[in-house]
């Protein structure tokens, strides 16, 4: 069994590291390069490098991948892993291995196409969600389906749901690669009639209106606070939830000032926040 693994964040790594544990480590893994991230821009590894280097396995940090085409030929490989590598493959890429490529994409395929499956299932307030296993073609999330595992939602929110959801897809593909690599998988064809896309949720996304928030929170409106709930939980930590301090008439908060809700809970047939943080200060628990 010879792959090439592509993925950078830590939704990847978590992959990565099952299938290495397991032994079934790749023979390279390709991920973006470091970047300078924080305040202070310190340059930092991905994920994915950092559990790449914990195994010992080939790392490939390319600004493209079209850049490391002789590379990626020259190591053979009978087949890709693509999870969360966050760029596009280009035909001349996915063109290298035999067997083609596989992709892990955190929904229900043909549901919840693109970029944001598992914050957009927690919005729609979905009972469930789960895990594809697909061979990735040129359209986006539109390759037919090699397995897929269906999980409960509940009240997760979004870091905790993605992590559950690495965890199953590091443990399906330690059950499908070996059948897959031995031709006993067959694809089946997605239905793409019932493909609904998503959208990259931006900053302006996470606004929360003070007028329906009061509403929410004094439990004049139990939709109102339904809704702000979901959100709260799906947009969490990025791009954040925020709203200004005249929503707040219990705190001493400037009336335009920005605050964050960080963390919330539904009780009594309103919304609670526990965890707030007001512009230029440190989160705190709400009271």
């Amino acid at each position: 069994m010879k792959y090439i693994f592509f993925g950078t964040p830590s939704f990847a790594a978590h992959i990565l590291d099952t299938l290495c544990a397991a032994g079934l480590p790749p023979v390279a893994v390709v991920c973006n390069p470091d970047r300078p991230t924080g305040r202070k821009k310190i340059i930092t590894a991905p994920p994915v490098k950092e559990v790449a280097l914990k195994y010992g396995v080939k790392l490939l940090q390319p600004e493209k991948p079209d850049d490391i085409i002789p590379e990626l030929k020259a190591l053979a490989p009978d087949f890709f892993v693509v999870a969360a590598y966050s760029q596009l493959l280009k035909p001349g890429v996915l063109g290298i291995p035999p067997q083609g490529t596989i992709g892990v994409h955190p929904s229900l395929l043909p549901k919840l196409r693109g970029a944001s499956p598992i914050q957009s299932a927690i919005l729609r307030g979905d009972p469930e969600t789960g895990l594809s296993l697909y061979m990735i073609d040129e359209k986006m999330d539109h390759g037919p389906i090699l397995a897929q595992e269906k999980m409960k939602i509940g009240d997760l929110y979004y870091p905790e749901l993605q992590d559950k959801l690495a965890a199953l897809a590091g443990n399906m593909l330690v059950k499908v690669l070996p059948s897959f690599t031995s031709g006993e998988t067959t694809p089946k064809t997605q239905n793409h009639e019932l493909a609904t896309l998503t959208i990259k949720f931006e900053r302006e996304d996470g606004f929360i209106d003070p007028i329906l928030l009061k509403t929410a929170l004094s439990g004049e409106s139990w939709e109102a606070a339904q809704e702000t709930e979901k959100k709260i939980r799906a947009l969490n930590p990025e791009p954040g939830t925020w709203t200004f301090g005249k929503a707040f008439t219990n705190l001493k908060i400037e009336p335009e000032k920005e605050v964050k809700i960080i963390k919330a809970k539904l009780d009594d047939g309103k919304l609670v926040p526990e965890i707030i943080q007001i512009a230029g200060k440190t989160p705190q628990t709400y009271s």
